[in-house]
């Protein structure tokens, strides 16, 4: 139903705006977000929220998740998502971020990743109430008079103002122009949608402000640009990711979840909390007083927080027993407990290439030496300090790489 009144109206824009508006790097501009709130919630009109992903990988992790919550954001507060699945673009591959020329997908990886990608994203979002579009449905059908028509609208110096095309420029590496055709396509799908507002991460500004362009030249009412964070891994460094080995999967088991929530620094556990939960500000800024002053533990807080993400992507009952199951093993060294177990030959192996090669525990060689050496590799909670040592597993066999990770020898 529309609201009338003109203070109510006021009201709702601002309650809508303060809800999207956390976590966003940047918005494009926040007048004219306010703007478009208003008149959707005047008209009883929703607005056209458009999030573009290539179908180029199939495992979401929490970094993947930041945009799409924002999505979930938009949607319970009435409007239209319209989740854009890059059947064409995606086998050009987005060159952001990359240091050279992305390999095209064939149309069955394609299939394939959109399958397991859609049943990841039924985590976060009601796929009965977002509209799942694909831009081959209407890239397919560009002629070529269509296709110099937009390339007509942009500059090659517009182009390598992008900051990934210029390093590879000056670094002689070659830049091919298929990829100067993806920020235009994309663009383009902001004017074959009508989106009022598209989402993306920091790097994806450049293209997000090509459908800015295109829409205008178009004669379209402008997209407000939603740049959203990129989330740092649990190193606290570098962006999650699955190649590095410091993320946390949106099908990561409860107990896995927890554990490597439990294993962030405090400083990025307030990070977390404003960009991954719905926790509101002011309790998260009441909990950091409270830890300065000494009245509240880190640790307590940080376990909140791994209930809290459990609960998300599983469910409260989960998020429970995630948390004692932690207590259990890690406070109180209780390891009567279900430990997750892995099935290994009962075989002499170097502890390096046990902790690397064959259980996955850690991702380098360098790392597991500091480890080993630091005294964070037990077995059967006791301590081994020679690199050079080499163990047999066994049957019930416990094997601890650090304060959280844990497994048992089947």
């Amino acid at each position: 139903m529309s609201i009338n009144n003109e203070e109510e109206i006021k009201k709702e824009v601002e309650r809508q705006f303060d809800i999207l508006k956390r976590g966003c790097e940047e918005i494009i501009n926040e007048h004219e977000l306010k703007k478009k709130l208003e008149k959707s919630i005047s008209t009883n009109t929703p607005l056209r929220i458009k999030l573009g992903i290539d179908p180029s990988g199939t495992d979401l992790h929490l970094g993947h998740a930041v945009p799409l919550r924002k999505l979930k954001q938009f949607q319970d507060l009435g409007h239209q998502v319209l989740f854009l699945i890059g059947t064409f673009t995606g086998r050009i591959g987005d060159p952001t971020g990359k240091s050279e020329t992305r390999k095209m997908l064939t149309a069955e990886q394609v299939n394939e990743n959109i399958k397991t990608y859609l049943e990841q994203v039924s985590l976060i979002l009601d796929l009965d109430k977002i509209k799942v579009v694909y831009n081959a449905d209407w890239l397919e059908k560009l002629t070529l008079e269509d296709v110099l028509k937009l390339l007509s609208q942009f500059t090659v110096s517009q182009m390598i103002s992008r900051e990934d095309f210029s390093k590879r420029l000056s670094e002689n590496k070659p830049v091919s122009l298929i990829e100067f055709m993806y920020p235009i396509l994309q663009g383009y799908d902001s004017v074959e949608l009508k989106a009022d507002v598209e989402l993306g991460a920091t790097e994806q500004k450049f293209n997000l402000l090509r459908g800015r362009d295109l829409q205008k030249n178009f004669g379209q009412e402008q997209q407000v640009c939603m740049i959203m964070p990129i989330l740092e891994g649990l190193d606290g460094v570098e962006k999650m990711s699955k190649s590095l080995n410091n993320y946390i999967g949106v099908k990561d088991s409860p107990n896995d979840m927890f554990g490597k929530i439990m294993s962030v620094s405090d400083e990025l556990m307030y990070r977390y909390y404003e960009v991954i939960t719905e926790i509101p500000q002011e309790i998260i800024k009441k909990m950091k007083e409270d830890i300065e002053k000494g009245s509240l533990h880190p640790m307590e807080v940080k376990k909140r927080l791994g209930e809290e993400v459990v609960k998300i992507y599983h469910n409260e009952e989960e998020a429970k027993k995630a948390r004692e199951w932690f207590e259990n093993v890690f406070s109180r060294k209780n390891l009567d407990v279900d430990l997750p177990e892995i099935e290994l030959p009962y075989e002499e192996i170097g502890i390096i290439d046990l902790l690397v090669k064959k259980t996955g525990l850690l991702s380098s060689t360098s790392e597991a030496r500091r480890l080993i050496e630091q005294g964070g590799f037990k077995v059967n909670d006791e301590a081994v300090k020679d690199v050079k040592v080499s163990i047999t597993p066994e049957k019930g066999m416990v094997i601890r790489a650090g304060k959280k990770k844990i497994i048992k020898i089947k």
